[in-house]
């Protein structure tokens, strides 16, 4: 297995994507190979700082990198010669079977629809990240990616995130909520009520019904459904609690002995870099999206989700799925 990493897309580039490979690597099987994209002299410099580069880890040259500042929907056009340009291509024309970035994320998701394609039943491919709850973690989809959207998209997350829920998370039977700002089913807006009439008769869902956002942290579903406006604004709003309650626990910890809590472990859920990255769900290809600031460990992770990925064959699942459940049906009746 090759997986391709964008070695130019976090604002530290390449030292973290570095760093997080070559831990990536002392962790995944013996079969996993690391390509990093982006300037060659700049990624050999970086690897001056580290004591043994595996043969497992090479690099693929490509001289520029895309800025912030840059048009997602001009990439192509414009940094044909780009790391995260060179590094989808790379995937799409199997030279690897997944690709990592912490680049621009609009950048990242239109590159990867131009590059890879959204597959066959699926208008437009959606963000997922997960959510801590009381129990297992929570899909959230989408969360950022559409910002406006019509029923029938939702319904198409939903179907993207069953699967990926079964394959990735290991949920059998995964409940599938819808988020609204109440519980009965005339609630919510057109968009929400629409979507509820659709998903209540879809087959191959276990739709459990609406949930509001103050009950996912209680274990209530395992995979929310929302357009992307609403999903961006929930994940924002949960990595800021997230950083809020590690500042004042570590607080109260300074200087205190340990009174047998288990504070790493809460940690853990609560940092995003557990996670790694978000994958985008309904392209012909494995696409994970870091945060621009992720540190060593994010990349890592990213990279063993993105390999995970390959080994549960989940672009495949996902394309038996939509092409089996959506099609233009699904569109006339929204």
């Amino acid at each position: 297995m090759r997986i391709i990493l964008d070695a130019m897309g976090t604002d530290h580039a390449p030292r973290s994507e570095v760093a997080g490979a070559l831990e990536a690597l002392k962790e995944l099987d013996s079969d996993v190979e690391i390509v990093l994209v982006g300037d060659r002299d700049t990624i050999e410099a970086e690897f001056l700082q580290h004591d043994e580069i595996p043969d497992r880890l090479s690099i693929h040259h490509a001289p520029d990198r895309v800025t912030p500042e840059e048009s997602p929907s001009k990439v192509i056009r414009r940094n044909p010669e780009s790391s995260l340009v060179v590094g989808l291509k790379l995937h799409r024309d199997g030279t690897g079977h997944a690709f990592v970035s912490a680049g621009s994320t609009g950048a990242v998701m239109a590159t990867s629809l131009f590059t890879l394609r959204a597959l066959p039943g699926v208008d437009r491919p959606s963000l997922a990240t997960t959510l801590p709850s009381a129990g297992a973690p929570v899909l959230l989809l989408d969360a950022g990616a559409n910002v406006d959207c019509k029923p029938h998209h939702l319904v198409q997350f939903a179907h993207l995130g069953n699967i990926y829920a079964q394959d990735m998370m290991g949920r059998s039977d995964p409940r599938i909520a819808l988020l609204n700002i109440g519980e009965e089913p005339g609630k919510g807006d057109e968009l929400t009520s629409g979507t509820y009439r659709l998903l209540r008769r879809e087959t191959g869902l276990n739709f459990v019904g609406n949930v509001e956002g103050r009950d996912i942290i209680k274990d209530v579903c395992d995979v929310v459904v929302c357009d992307g406006f609403v999903g961006n604004v929930l994940l924002k709003f949960y990595e800021s609690v997230a950083e809020f309650i590690i500042g004042l626990v570590e607080a109260e910890r300074v200087g205190k002995a340990d009174d047998g809590l288990d504070l790493d472990h809460a940690f853990r859920v609560l940092d995003y870099a557990e996670t790694g990255g978000a994958p985008l769900l309904g392209v012909g290809g494995v696409s994970v999206i870091c945060h621009g600031e992720s540190p060593p460990k994010a990349i890592r992770n990213a990279l063993a989700l993105a390999a995970k990925a390959v080994r549960s064959d989940m672009v495949r699942h996902s394309a038996q799925e939509v092409a089996l459940a959506l099609g233009p049906s699904s569109r006339e009746a929204s």
